[in-house]
C-alpha cells in the first residue's frame, strides 16, 4: 500500500455523489462523534474474508454477495433481517449442496444506506425536489424539509448497522445457521411457491445425509462448520467523509482499515481513476470491490487493478461486471483477456440487477427475472470460453413478499407491481424468486 496515504487524502481529489451538506459545523460535529465510536468490524474479520475471497479468485470457491437495495430506517426489525439472512442462508444451502462448491456469504446489510443518483434533483407529483440519496443523507418522503441532508443520519445509520451485526451475529453463530435447521429457513410465503417445494426436498435430502453420518457413529456435535456459518458484509463507500471517520489503523499490523463493513465497494458513477473513491479505497487493507459498466475498456479495467491492487493479492480485488442482458458478449471477453494478462488475480462477479432496470406500470422501476437470468447465463458462458472461473453473482433482494421484480416462477405480472412495492429505491428479488435464482446457479455451477 501507498505509506503516504491517510484517510483524509480522498478531500483533495475530485468527488462525486457527495450530499451538499447544508450546516458545515453539525456535518464536523457528526464526523467526530462518528470517529470516536467503537469499530462495527474488525481487520481480523476483514482478513479472513480476503483469504476466503482467494479462493473464490482460485476457482475453489463461489461467492453470494445479496441483500437489499438501500437499507431503510423506517423497517429495522429483527425479522426483517433474520428473514433477509433466511433467504441468503437458503441460496447457499442450494449452492453448496446442488453444485458442491463452498460459498462465500457476503451481505449488502449493515451499511448499505447510500445511493447515487443520476441527477441532484427528481420531479415527485410536479414538484422538483433535491433527490432522495438514501436514509444516511435525507429522507425518502416527498417534502422539501425531509429531503434536505442532515448529517445526524450518519449516527443514526451507524446505530442501526452496529445493532444489525450484533443481531446477524448472534443469528450465525448462536444455532440459527446450523444446518439442522435447515427446514426453518424455509419462510412461510416461500414453502407455498414450486421453488420452495423443490427447496423442502432438498432440505430432506440433508436431513437423511446428516442422520446417515449420525447412524455411522459420526459426532457431528463438534463440527462448526455445520453448526455456524461465516458471514460478513459489504456495502458501497459512497458518503466518504462517513467511511473516514470509521477507518482505524489496525494495532497488529499498522494497516488502514475501513471498519465500516468487511468489504466496500466503488460503483460504476464513482469509478474515476482520479477521483476521491478510488484513491479513498486504494489506501484500505480491506478487500475491495469495483462495478464495471458496459462502457469500460480493458484499459480502465487494467489500470484500476494497479491502483486498487498493485500487489496483486488473491482475494483483494473483486470485479462487479454490471453490463445489461444481451451485451455481455460483446464487451466482457476483452475485459477478461485484459485483467487475466495483467496478471491480477481478481474474483469476477456478475450484477445482473443494474444493467436490466426498466420503467413498468405505472411509473415504477422493475427487473424482469428472465432478464437477469439471461445475464448471468452470458456471464458464465463467457468466463467458460475464456477459461475464467465465474466467481459469484451480485443480487438485490428481501426476505419479504414484495412484487418489485416481474417475472420467476410465481410469475409477478405488471398489473402485481403496485400490490406489494415497498424498495425506497431500485426493485429487488422476493424470496421465491431468489430461491429460483439459487437453484438455476446451481445447475450452471454443475456444468461449469
Amino acid at each position: 500500500m501507498d505509506r503516504s496515504w491517510s484517510p483524509s487524502r480522498w478531500r483533495n481529489l475530485p468527488a462525486e455523489q457527495q450530499p451538499d451538506w447544508p450546516d458545515q459545523y453539525a456535518l464536523d460535529q457528526a464526523l467526530k462523534t462518528l470517529s470516536l465510536l467503537p469499530p462495527l468490524v474488525f481487520a481480523g474479520e476483514a482478513r479472513k474474508l480476503q483469504a476466503a475471497l482467494a479462493q473464490v479468485a482460485a476457482g475453489e470457491a463461489f461467492l453470494l454477495q445479496a441483500g437489499d437495495c438501500a437499507e431503510s430506517f423506517h423497517e429495522f426489525t429483527a425479522d426483517s433481517i433474520r428473514d433477509k439472512l433466511k433467504i441468503i442462508l437458503q441460496m447457499a444451502v442450494v449452492l453448496t449442496y446442488g453444485a458442491g462448491v463452498p460459498v462465500v456469504k457476503l451481505g449488502r446489510i449493515a451499511g448499505q444506506f447510500a445511493k447515487p443518483r443520476s441527477s441532484p434533483t427528481e420531479v415527485v407529483d410536479g414538484h422538483a425536489l433535491p433527490s432522495f440519496r438514501g436514509h444516511i443523507v435525507n429522507d425518502d418522503a416527498p417534502t422539501e424539509a425531509a429531503r434536505t441532508p442532515d448529517p445526524g443520519r450518519m449516527l443514526t445509520a451507524y446505530h442501526q448497522s452496529a445493532s444489525t451485526l450484533n443481531l446477524l451475529r448472534a443469528f450465525t453463530k448462536g444455532g440459527f445457521a446450523d444446518l439442522s435447521q435447515v427446514h426453518t429457513w424455509n419462510q412461510q410465503f416461500v414453502a407455498r411457491s414450486a421453488g420452495g417445494q423443490h427447496y423442502e426436498a432438498l432440505a430432506s435430502e440433508i436431513e437423511r445425509a446428516l442422520q446417515f453420518m449420525r447412524a455411522c457413529g459420526i459426532d457431528l456435535r463438534g463440527e462448526a462448520s455445520l453448526q455456524q456459518v461465516e458471514f460478513w458484509t459489504s456495502h458501497e463507500a459512497l458518503i466518504l467523509g462517513y467511511e473516514e471517520a470509521l477507518t482505524r489503523r489496525d494495532s497488529l499490523t499498522g494497516d488502514w482499515y475501513d471498519t465500516s463493513a468487511h468489504l466496500v465497494w466503488v460503483g460504476e458513477r464513482t469509478r474515476r481513476l482520479d477521483g476521491a473513491h478510488v484513491d479513498f479505497l486504494s489506501g484500505l487493507s480491506n478487500p475491495v470491490a469495483v462495478k464495471i459498466g458496459p462502457a469500460a475498456t480493458g484499459d480502465d479495467v487494467v489500470r484500476l487493478c494497479d491502483a486498487l491492487d498493485p500487489g496483486c493479492v488473491p482475494g483483494r480485488l473483486t470485479l462487479i461486471t454490471r453490463l445489461g442482458a444481451g451485451k455481455v458478449h460483446s464487451r466482457m471477453p476483452r475485459l477478461l483477456r485484459a485483467v487475466r494478462d495483467s496478471g491480477h488475480p481478481v474474483v469476477w462477479t456478475c450484477d445482473p440487477m443494474h444493467g436490466n432496470t426498466f420503467t413498468g406500470a405505472g411509473g415504477r422501476k422493475t427487473r424482469h427475472f428472465d432478464r437477469v437470468l439471461t445475464e448471468i447465463r452470458e456471464f458464465f458462458a463467457v468466463c467458460r470460453e475464456e477459461g475464467v472461473w465465474p466467481g459469484g453473482v451480485h443480487i438485490e433482494l428481501t426476505g419479504d413478499d414484495v412484487t418489485e421484480c416481474l417475472g420467476g416462477i410465481e410469475e409477478v405480472l405488471e398489473d402485481d407491481l403496485a400490490l406489494r412495492y415497498t424498495t425506497t429505491c431500485d426493485p429487488r428479488l422476493n424470496g421465491s424468486q431468489s430461491l429460483d435464482l439459487a437453484f438455476q446457479l446451481a445447475d450452471l455451477l454443475r456444468r461449469r
